[in-house]
């Protein structure tokens, strides 16, 4: 039989990612004593970061494909 997936409010999320940000504890603790599986946590916390920095929805190897594109641009412009 399979589990049926457990639903979180946006406001269990999003407190759950300020406790994250604010104890300085690991995430693997704070999900423990949330009763939250440890992986799903670090996900909500990847997903806020992404969302401050602009990024969100996209992949980590995107990012640094980004990076990369920027950087051979300026190579180009600077003639090297």
């Amino acid at each position: 039989m399979s589990e049926k997936r457990k639903r979180y409010d946006w406001e269990f999320c999003d407190g759950a990612v300020r406790i994250v940000e604010e104890a300085g504890k690991p995430i693997a603790q704070i999900a423990r004593d949330l009763g939250v599986n440890a992986g799903t946590l670090g996900n909500w916390v990847n997903q806020a970061k992404g969302v401050r920095e602009g990024t969100e929805g996209l992949a980590g190897g995107d990012i640094e494909g980004l990076g990369a594109v920027a950087g051979g641009e300026r190579r180009a412009a600077d003639g090297a």
